[in-house]
C-alpha cells in the first residue's frame, strides 16, 4: 500500500504541474481573484486530473480497441486547445501592451476554466494504462490522490499569481499566452 501512495502522489505531482504555471497565469491575469474563485479554479482542474485517468482506465477496461485507436490524437487535442487559448490571451495582451492596467484586469470566465481544465488534463488519460493493472477501488482512490494533489498544487500556484500581482500584470496575458502554448507542445512533442 506504500508503494501505491508513493506511485500515485509523484504521478499526482508530475500532472500537476501544468495546472501549477496556468494558476500563476490565471492569477496574474486576474490579481483580483477571490480566494474562492481560486478555490473553484483549483477543484476543477483537480477533477479534470483524476477523471481523466479513470476515464483511460475504464476505456483500457472496456474499449480498449478503441481507446488505443484515439490515444495518439490525444496529445494533439492538447496542444491545439492550449495554443488556442494561449494565442488568445497573447494576441489580447500583444494589442494591449502599453495601455494602462486601472481595474481592467482580464476575468477568468466559466467557459475558459473548463477549457483550460480538460486542456490540462487530456494527456491524464493516458495514465489509464499506467493504472490498468488496478482493481476499481484502487483505481478511483488513485484517482483521488491525483485530484488532491493538483487541488494542492494548483491552489499553491494561484496563491503565488496573486502575491506576484500587480508586478507583472501588465504582461500577465503575453506570458501567460507562451506559458499555454508551451504546456501544448510539451504535452504534444515531450
Amino acid at each position: 500500500m506504500f508503494n501505491f501512495i508513493i506511485t500515485n502522489l509523484l504521478l499526482g505531482f508530475g500532472l500537476a504541474m501544468d495546472t501549477f504555471s496556468v494558476s500563476i497565469v490565471n492569477t496574474l491575469n486576474e490579481p483580483n481573484m477571490s480566494r474562492k474563485k481560486m478555490t473553484l479554479m483549483s477543484f476543477v482542474y483537480g477533477f479534470f486530473q483524476a477523471l481523466m485517468p479513470l476515464i483511460g482506465w475504464f476505456c483500457v477496461h472496456t474499449v480498449v480497441e478503441q481507446f488505443v485507436k484515439v490515444q495518439p490524437f490525444i496529445p494533439w487535442i492538447a496542444l491545439i486547445l492550449l495554443v488556442w487559448i494561449g494565442g488568445r490571451m497573447l494576441m489580447e495582451g500583444l494589442r494591449s501592451e502599453g495601455r494602462v492596467y486601472e481595474g481592467t484586469a482580464k476575468v477568468l470566465s466559466f467557459g475558459a476554466l473548463m477549457l483550460q481544465g480538460i486542456a490540462t488534463a487530456i494527456d491524464a488519460l493516458s495514465v489509464g494504462f499506467t493504472i490498468a493493472e488496478y482493481d476499481a477501488v484502487k483505481a478511483v482512490l488513485a484517482a483521488l490522490i491525483i485530484g488532491l494533489i493538483t487541488f494542492v498544487i494548483s491552489m499553491i500556484g494561484a496563491l503565488l499569481g496573486k502575491k506576484l500581482g500587480n508586478k507583472v500584470q501588465e504582461k500577465a496575458s503575453i506570458l501567460g499566452g507562451v506559458v499555454l502554448i508551451i504546456i501544448g507542445i510539451k504535452i504534444c512533442f515531450f
